[in-house]
């Protein structure tokens, strides 16, 4: 059977939910082949191994943390020319979309990016795409080369599978290239303790009609009682409410959660750009003629400092 490089996202050795993701869509299109770099590298094996990997490719040369991303194109690379694969497939994240075009370039083939699914074609793999802030779907694939795809997570399920799993040792000699951006400090971002934005299965979201940075901890007592991550939109990012790094659209970040809740969001075309493609849409807004309705499968007319606190009672009171 064909077998698919899947690039893995892992912390130390901790994989990254959307690299499982990743080994199922990989499943349906050939035999997962992961390609674990940097420190901790060895360590994912066991959890790939258990999610379908047949083979895991490992590298834990310290230019993958020294330098930018590179080295890591340049490893992937290797694996490819090592595995000859039928797809490459990468996490839809700022870093995972310049590795995969920097290495569809170099291998002359076609990459798509932000996939939302994938299955098996005559011709090749074909990824399902959301367009024009997810008014369309559009289905595609690759007409030369091997295909790079990038995927959004939540885009699958995690389903564990259990296959071989076998450790090789990955050759890579690194290009001129590699070492010619160093990273010269880290600062590590303050841990929330909910859960990354982009990653979340729920996202719960605050816009103008929060009316002040003071009242966030209202859309964050409703987050924290779900388990969810918090959003906000670009009014309320832009009016200095709440951080840049928490924004939801086409100049934020993209997400696409089983459930995202919106609350005191207009709908406006740049906030949906980048939640459309949610699986299940829930909107708090007293306006009744908000646009956000049109697109939504649940909603609630009504004030949300009311709606909102009542909601997250109900959820403690399921809960507890």
């Amino acid at each position: 059977m064909a077998e698919v490089l899947v690039f893995v996202d892992h912390v130390d050795g901790a994989v990254r939910k959307p690299t499982l993701e990743l080994l199922t869509l990989a499943r349906r299109i050939g035999e997962p082949v992961a390609v674990a770099l940097g420190a901790g590298a060895a360590a994912t094996a066991g959890v790939l191994a258990e999610h379908g990997a047949v083979k895991v490719l490992v590298s834990e040369a310290s230019e993958y943390a020294d330098f930018l991303v590179v080295p890591k194109v340049d490893a992937l690379q290797a694996a490819y020319s090592a595995v000859s694969p039928v797809a490459v497939l990468v996490p839809s994240s700022a870093e995972g979309k310049e590795i995969a075009a920097r290495l569809a370039a170099r291998i002359g083939s076609g990459i798509i990016t932000d996939a939302v699914d994938l299955e098996a074609g005559e011709a090749g793999p074909v990824a399902t795409q959301s367009a024009f802030a997810a008014s369309f779907t559009t289905k595609s694939r690759v007409s030369r080369g091997t295909p790079v795809i990038t995927v959004k997570p939540n885009s699958a399920p995690v389903e564990p599978v259990a296959a071989a799993g076998a450790v090789e040792e990955l050759a890579v000699s690194f290009s001129k290239l590699a070492t010619g951006t160093k990273v010269v400090s880290r600062t590590p971002r303050e841990s929330t303790g909910r859960p990354e934005l982009t990653e979340a299965a729920i996202v719960v979201s605050g816009g103008r009609g929060v009316n002040g940075a003071e009242n966030f901890h209202i859309i964050e007592a409703l987050a924290d009682s779900l388990g969810a991550a918090v959003g906000a939109s670009r009014a309320a990012v832009d009016a200095g409410w709440y951080p840049h790094t928490n924004q939801v659209g086409q100049t934020g970040k993209s997400v696409s959660p089983q459930l995202y809740i919106a609350s005191g969001i207009s709908g406006a075309i740049q906030h949906r750009a980048g939640m459309q493609t949610s699986k299940t849409i829930v909107a708090i807004n007293k306006d009744a003629e908000a646009p956000i309705f049109d697109l939504v499968d649940y909603g609630v007319v009504g004030d949300l400092f009311n709606v909102v606190p009542q909601l997250t009672d109900e959820i403690t009171a399921r809960k507890g």
